[in-house]
């Protein structure tokens, strides 16, 4: 083994300037997880290119994955008639039912389609999520923002998309358009997200009232 090797894999992975003297500082994971929200509107005039979706998608390597089978596949799709295509068949909102989301003008047009090469199990639903959360991360840290989206027609959208595995989630990235605030409650008050003046807010438990 080289001398440099663990250098060389701190590299790898955390980028060549990590901890160096003037290196650009890193947004913390807190700040990262405070941003990452699900956002259901967003700024069409920014364009997501395939190189950001491969991005996200580059995460996965790096995450844990069941007995490591390693069985999520992933289809970038950008902005043209296959996004279209997905915006069709995907439902968004189903909190706020009354209010139609995403509102017109504000629909992603960029998603990655997660798919499995196995019938979904309860293993593939724990990969789906580490999946989902860490390109999300990933995708905050760009910039960008999105919506985990386990409401959508499947068959519709393997066929259009010709796709040779089941679809098991979609994730729709793009520019947020959209204010989102977190709002602290205790156990027993109200968790239903709601929107206000145009202020999106999702209650959440505090760490004490998830703690046993």
């Amino acid at each position: 083994m080289a001398d440099n090797y663990l250098e060389k894999r701190y590299e790898e992975v955390f980028g060549k300037d990590a901890g160096r003297k003037g290196a650009p500082r890193r947004p913390s994971l807190d700040t990262l997880l405070l941003r990452n929200r699900s956002f259901r509107g967003y700024d069409k005039s920014y364009v997501v290119h395939r190189r950001q979706l491969e991005t996200m998608i580059a995460v996965n390597p790096k995450v844990a994955s069941s007995i490591n089978l390693q069985r999520l596949r992933f289809r970038p799709v950008v902005k043209g008639p296959e996004a279209d295509l997905v915006g069709a068949h995907i439902r968004m909102g189903r909190g706020l039912p009354e209010l139609h989301l995403p509102f017109p003008g504000t629909e992603p047009e960029a998603f990655i389609v997660v798919c499995s090469t196995v019938a979904e199990n309860p293993g593939i639903d724990i990969d789906l999520g580490i999946s989902l959360q860490s390109m999300l991360l990933k995708a905050v840290e760009m910039g960008l923002g999105g919506l985990i989206i386990r409401n959508f027609d499947r068959e519709e959208i393997r066929q259009g998309l010709n796709l040779p595995l089941e679809p098991v989630a979609v994730l729709a990235v793009g520019k947020p358009g959209e204010s989102i605030e977190l709002v602290p409650v205790h156990s027993g008050e109200e968790l239903n997200y709601y929107r206000r003046n145009g202020v999106h807010y999702v209650p959440k438990l505090t760490a004490e009232d998830l703690t046993i």
